[in-house]
């Protein structure tokens, strides 16, 4: 039963790529057609490399517009402001690393379809190449043992059979057929060189994938890591962690855009390779193979026929045909001639084992074994393999754009970090009106000094402490209003005329029964206190 032939068709994708313009150094139109070794469809692909130089300069080209617009553009923070209001930064700083990991996120997978495509080709490109050396060794192993082992039997059979002149003419047709063998296999295509080429691209596919696959999964793992120092840089308010990021930011945008130019270019050859794989093959293999051996393992139709079926039916047919000879030597001669048994018994292990030898080269020559590796090259390159590189070309966008947006971004967080530490070093350690937690100077009279509030808590308890001398005046002087408020204090905490204890902030006016209190301070009240409240 005929089994139903596998046909390639091309993904959509590669024909979309495949109508990319193609343009040499002179903006020349150029032939689509995959030749690279044509030197103005080598330009047209470094042009379209070139592209990510353009984004780039045209990212660095915002970054410098950005600064000279902040730069122009910034103003004294309001007196009345305590802090700036960073909302817009931070939910611009959010929505750039979410953009980052998404493109984090899409290059992995595109890295992972590109490894299995490149995988599926080499594995193909390996499993062609042991069927053709396989084909190799065995039309050179059933040309050596036709060539040297039945020759030899056959002139030690000459010597043996000199007298009778029948069995000469026997040995005669056998040398006949020999030689049809011989023939027939050396007609076969010699395809040495296929063999050494595919395993040369294989080699080179192979080595190159690697360090391609590495180099992608080290920027996706760097791009991680920026989101990551870029979360705890704004979470430290470090402008040398920030500084840092920046520099690993830039060179993450310089090697996102390479990438992308690089992507591109590539997944356009690819793509024109893709589109018309036959035509490319045909024209690489016509110095050793015949346009009508191309065609049949490339298509493999049925329309088709097998080049190699004549000279295999020969060989089969040569080989029956001696078969038949030797039996009829060992019924007759052997008989007469015994000495020429082992030279036919010999001759006949040599034609049996070539005879296995043409069944198993019939089967390997056969068009499906090797149309079914071109096919899963084809599949594994143009599918898989254009389709995670059109995802790795996403994710170098989406990752250089939303990287320059993140430069921005700290830009704008240096800046404002610089303000406020510049705003912070304006004050005045010496103002006694700054709150404490902005004095961050250490002032030893300030540190003991005593309000007046603790004086006059602690002024009936203290046994050193006398009252002040009374007035001449016979009536009683009424204790003086600030002294009532304080007695008060316990009960009541809203008391406006009480200085603040150790707030640092000076005292309030006070009354003139306040002030008679202050300047009825004895002199071992001074020293008790200090100078602090004397007037």
């Amino acid at each position: 039963m005929a089994t139903a032939r596998l046909d390639y068709v091309a993904p959509w994708w590669t024909y979309w790529l495949h109508n990319f313009p193609h343009f040499n150094f002179s903006l020349l139109s150029v032939d689509s057609t995959f030749k690279p070794e044509d030197g103005s469809y080598q330009q047209s692909l470094i042009l379209l490399a070139c592209l990510g130089a353009v984004g780039l300069g045209f990212s660095l080209l915002f970054l410098g517009g950005f600064l000279v617009c902040l730069c122009c553009c910034r103003r004294n923070l309001d007196e009345d402001t305590k802090r700036p209001n960073t909302c817009c930064i931070t939910w611009v700083a959010i929505i750039t690393g979410l953009i980052v990991c998404s493109a984090v996120g899409v290059g992995f997978y595109g890295n992972s379809e590109t490894n299995d495509g490149v995988y599926q080709l080499t594995y193909s490109l390996y499993n062609a190449n042991h069927t053709l050396e396989s084909i190799n060794n065995m039309v050179a192993t059933s040309r050596g043992s036709v060539e040297t082992g039945v020759k030899q039997h056959l002139e030690r059979l000459d010597e043996i059979f000199a007298t009778k002149p029948e069995y000469l003419q026997a040995l005669r047709f056998m040398r006949l057929m020999m030689g049809n063998i011989i023939r027939e296999l050396a007609a076969l295509p010699d395809i040495s060189k296929t063999k050494v080429d595919l395993a040369a691209v294989a080699d080179q596919t192979t080595f190159a994938e690697y360090y391609r696959w590495l180099t992608y999964l080290l920027l996706l793992i760097l791009d991680l890591v920026i989101c990551l120092a870029m979360c705890l840089g704004m979470a430290k308010h470090s402008q040398f962690l920030l500084i840092t990021i920046m520099g690993f930011v830039l060179l993450s945008l310089v090697l996102s855009w390479a990438s992308l130019g690089t992507g591109t270019a590539t997944a356009v050859g690819v793509s024109d390779f893709c589109v018309s794989p036959d035509k490319f093959i045909v024209n690489q293999t016509k110095d050793f193979l015949s346009a009508d051996v191309a065609h049949y393992y490339l298509f493999c139709s049925t329309n088709l026929p097998n080049p190699f079926q004549q000279s295999l039916t020969v060989c089969q047919r040569s080989l029956t045909t001696m078969q038949i000879q030797i039996q009829g030597l060992l019924q007759f001669s052997v008989p007469v001639f015994p000495s020429a048994q082992r030279d036919l018994l010999g001759i006949q292990r040599l034609l049996n084992s070539t005879e296995f030898s043409v069944h198993q080269l019939t089967a390997l020559l056969d068009c499906r074994g090797l149309h079914k590796d071109y096919l899963d090259a084809l599949i594994g390159v143009c599918y898989d393999g254009v389709e995670g590189l059109l995802y790795l070309s996403l994710f170098s966008l989406l990752a250089a754009c939303a990287l320059s947006a993140m430069l921005c971004v700290i830009f704008r967080l240096w800046t404002l970090m610089g303000s406020r530490e510049k705003e912070y070093d304006d004050i005045d350690e010496e103002d006694p009106f700054n709150p404490e937690p902005r004095r961050f100077s250490y002032n030893p009279r300030r540190s003991n000094t005593h309000s007046f509030c603790s004086y006059i808590s602690s002024f009936g308890s203290q046994a050193s402490l006398h009252p002040p001398p009374q007035s001449s005046s016979s009536s009683t002087v009424p204790p003086p209003e600030y002294m009532n408020q304080s007695m008060l204090f316990g009960s009541t905490p809203r008391y406006e005329n009480v200085p603040l204890i150790r707030g640092g902030s000076p005292p309030p006016s006070y009354s003139p029964s306040m002030r008679t209190t202050y300047l009825s301070m004895t002199d071992a009240q001074i020293r008790h206190f200090g100078t602090d409240f004397q007037v």
